[in-house]
C-alpha cells in the first residue's frame, strides 16, 4: 500500500494550484449582478441551521419548557435540537462567501414537531423535516423576521438564497386505530382497499361516484368523503389543529394507507416511517401547496427550491407546481430560479435520475449518479470508465446537457454521509494522507465537471463522520456529542468539540481556491464536455471544457490510482502550450492534438490550452 508522505506547504500549494487560482480570483458577486446569474453559475453551500451555528441561544428551547421529549433540545444527543438558528447562519455568511459559495440551500426552516416517535425511539425534528405550519419559521431557529434578514444580508452579498422545502408530507400527527400501538403500519394497496369501499373489498360501499385518484378534477375528489378505505385514521385531540394552513388538519387530504416500502405504488402513496402522506392528486392539495410556497417567494425574494422526496410524489402534481412557482418568481424579478428535486439512488444510473425531468418536468434534480461515480472511482476502486456511462446519459435529461449542467452536483451530505467516511471505510489501511489525497481529489471533479458543485458543510473542515444520517450532521459550533467529538478529523488536529469557522483547513482552502478558478473560468460553469481519456481501471480520468463564447479548451486530469502516470492525452488540433490553473501535471503539446500530462498519485491538473494568436 502506498504510503503519503506528509504534504509540505509547498506541495500543498502545488496540490491545491492556490498560486495560479489566485491570480485568476473572481471579484465578489455583486448584489446588482447576482439575479443574473444562471443556475450552473453557482457553487452552493449546503447546512442543517441547528447545526450551524448559535446565533441566540434564548431560542434553544424554541420558546417550550420542560425536558427534551417536550422541547426536544437536548444539546448532548444527536437526534436532537443543538441550538444553531438563523441569527448565527446570518452571521457567518463572511464565512461561507470566503469559502467562495455564490449560493445558500438552507435545510427546512418550517415550524416542525418537536418531538415525535414511539417510546423509547423519540427524535426530534431540528432537521426540518417534520412539518406543522408552512407559513413560519420554527421558533428553535428564530422568526420570520430572522430568515427575512437572512436573505436581505445574503442578497446584499450577492449571494443567493434556496429553500429547503417538502410537499410528501407533513408531521406524524394523524393516527390509524387499527395500528394504536403498533410500531409499524403496514401498506395497503388501492386493489386490495378500494377508494369505494370501507376496509377492503369486503367492506361498506362508501365514496359513491368517486372516479379513483387519477381522475383530477374537483368534482371527482369532492365525492372523497371518507377516508376510511384502508385504515381508520384520526387526530388525537391535542393535535387536531395543529398544522397550518388550517385546510392540512383534514385527514381527506391524506393517503392514509399506511407505511411505505419505498417501491412501486407504495412510493408515492404510503407513509415514510408514519409521516402523514399528502394526496398530492387532490386539486385542493395542489392548490394549497402551491398559495404556500408561492407565498414565500412573494414575501422573501428566495432564489430556488431544493424538493425534498421529490420521487414519492404524483408527477401530475410537479406539471402543475413547478410552472405556478417559475411565474411567481418572474413576477418578483427573478428570473432563473433554481428548483431541483432529490431523487435518491445510489448507482450509476443517470436514467433513474433523468426520467423525473422529463415525466415530472422538473427543471433539475439532485445529481445522485454524480456523488456514486465519484465514490466508486476514488474512494472505491472502478475504472475512470465509470464517468463515461454516467456523462453519457447526459443525453437522456429533458434538455440533453443544457440540463445536465443544472443538476447540483455533490460528494456527501447529510443523509448519505460524508465523502471521507466512504474513503475510510473502502481503504481501512490507509493513512491520513492518503485519505486527505483522495477527498482532495473528489473536490477537484466536484469543482471543475459539469453541474453545480453543492457542498456539505464540515466538509471542508475535514469532518469524518461515522456513518450516515444524524451521524453526518455534526455541528459547525462546539459539539457537545460524544459521539461526534471523538471522530478523527482530516487536516486538523482539533474535534468537534471546538467551533469549525477558520480558514486554514487544507480542505477549506482548496475549495475556495477551485470555487474562484471555476467562477472565474466560464469554460467551468457553462461549457461543454469531451471525454479525452479513461480506462477499465483506477488511473487517468481526463475531460476536456470549452468557453461558451471563445471555445477555447480547459483540459481536466484527474489520476485515481496511487501510483504516478505520464500519458499523452488527446487535446484541440490547434492547442501550443498550456498552462496550469490548478494542481500540477500539464506538460508541453508533443504533437497537434496531443498533451503530456504527469500526474502524481491521486493528483489532477486543471489545464489551459493556448492557441497560436
Amino acid at each position: 500500500m502506498l504510503k503519503f508522505a506528509t504534504r509540505t506547504a509547498t506541495a500543498l500549494a502545488l496540490l491545491i494550484g492556490a498560486p495560479a487560482v489566485a491570480a485568476q480570483a473572481a471579484p465578489a458577486a455583486s448584489a446588482a449582478d447576482y439575479r443574473a446569474r444562471l443556475p450552473q453559475d453557482e457553487v452552493i453551500y449546503f447546512l442543517l441551521p441547528d447545526r450551524f451555528d448559535n446565533g441566540d441561544p434564548a431560542n434553544d428551547r424554541g420558546g417550550l419548557k420542560g425536558g427534551p421529549l417536550v422541547t426536544g433540545f437536548d444539546p448532548t444527543a444527536k437526534g436532537f435540537y443543538h441550538g444553531g438558528d438563523l441569527k448565527g447562519l446570518t452571521r457567518r455568511l463572511d464565512y461561507i462567501q470566503a469559502l467562495g459559495a455564490t449560493a445558500l440551500w438552507v435545510g427546512p426552516i418550517f415550524k416542525n414537531k418537536p418531538v415525535q416517535g414511539s417510546p423509547g425511539q423519540q427524535s426530534a425534528g431540528y432537521h426540518g423535516y417534520w412539518i406543522t405550519d408552512f407559513t413560519q419559521v420554527d421558533p428553535h431557529f428564530g422568526s420570520n423576521a430572522d430568515f427575512a434578514a437572512l436573505v436581505t444580508a445574503a442578497h446584499a452579498r450577492g449571494m443567493k438564497v434556496y429553500m429547503d422545502i417538502i410537499v410528501n408530507h407533513t408531521a406524524d400527527v394523524i393516527q390509524y386505530r387499527e395500528c394504536v400501538g403498533q410500531r409499524d403500519c403496514p401498506y395497503r394497496s388501492r386493489a386490495d382497499y378500494p377508494y369505494q369501499r370501507r376496509l377492503g373489498v369486503d367492506g361498506a360501499p362508501i365514496n359513491p361516484g368517486f372516479a379513483g385518484d387519477t381522475v383530477h378534477t374537483e368534482a371527482n375528489f369532492a365525492k372523497l368523503t371518507r377516508s376510511d378505505y384502508a385504515y381508520t385514521p384520526f387526530v388525537p385531540a391535542a393535535e387536531r389543529g395543529v398544522k397550518v394552513p388550517a385546510w392540512l388538519n383534514d385527514v381527506r387530504y391524506y393517503h392514509n394507507r399506511g407505511d411505505t416500502t419505498y417501491l412501486n405504488e407504495s412510493a408515492t402513496m404510503g407513509d415514510f416511517v408514519g409521516l402523514d402522506d399528502l394526496m398530492t392528486e387532490n386539486p385542493r392539495v395542489v392548490a394549497g401547496m402551491i398559495d404556500i410556497f408561492g407565498d414565500w417567494i412573494d414575501r422573501y425574494g428566495i432564489d430556488g427550491f431544493r424538493i425534498d422526496t421529490a420521487r414519492h410524489v404524483n408527477p401530475e402534481f410537479w406539471a402543475q407546481f413547478v410552472p405556478a412557482m417559475q411565474a411567481r418568481a418572474r413576477a418578483k424579478g427573478i428570473p432563473n430560479f433554481h428548483i431541483f428535486g432529490e431523487v435518491s439512488d445510489h448507482e450509476v444510473r443517470p436514467a433513474v435520475l433523468a426520467q423525473h425531468t422529463i415525466v415530472d418536468k422538473l427543471p433539475a434534480v439532485l445529481d445522485f449518479s454524480f456523488r456514486q461515480a465519484v465514490i466508486d472511482t476514488v474512494a472505491g476502486r472502478a475504472g475512470t470508465d465509470t464517468f463515461e456511462k454516467l456523462f453519457d446519459g447526459d443525453a437522456l435529461y429533458a434538455k440533453g446537457f443544457d440540463t445536465a449542467v443544472q443538476l447540483p452536483t455533490f460528494t456527501g451530505n447529510h443523509d448519505d454521509g460524508r465523502f471521507a467516511t466512504f474513503v475510510r471505510k473502502a481503504f481501512p489501511q490507509a493513512d491520513d494522507a492518503e485519505v486527505l489525497a483522495r477527498v482532495m481529489l473528489s473536490n477537484a471533479m466536484l469543482l471543475t465537471l459539469r453541474g453545480v458543485p453543492t457542498i456539505y458543510s464540515g466538509d471542508e473542515q475535514g469532518f469524518v463522520s461515522d456513518g450516515n444520517d444524524q451521524d453526518a450532521r455534526e455541528d459547525m459550533f462546539a459539539s457537545r456529542v460524544a459521539v461526534y467529538n471523538d471522530n478523527r478529523l482530516l487536516g486538523s488536529s482539533t474535534t468537534t468539540a471546538t467551533a469549525h469557522f477558520a480558514t486554514d483547513n487544507p480542505l477549506f482552502r482548496q475549495t475556495a481556491a477551485l470555487a474562484r478558478l471555476r467562477l472565474a473560468t466560464p469554460a467551468l460553469t457553462r461549457g461543454r464536455q469531451q471525454l479525452r481519456a479513461r480506462g477499465e481501471t483506477p488511473g487517468l480520468l481526463a475531460i476536456s471544457r470549452f468557453d461558451p463564447v471563445s471555445g477555447a479548451e480547459v483540459l481536466l486530469a484527474f489520476n485515481t490510482d496511487t501510483r504516478p502516470l505520464t500519458r499523452q492525452v488527446e487535446v484541440g488540433t490547434t492547442a501550443r502550450a498550456a498552462t496550469t490553473l490548478a494542481g500540477s501535471g500539464c506538460g508541453a503539446v508533443a504533437a497537434p492534438g496531443s498533451l503530456t500530462v504527469t500526474l502524481s498519485p491521486l493528483g489532477y491538473a486543471v489545464c489551459a490550452l493556448k492557441a497560436p494568436q
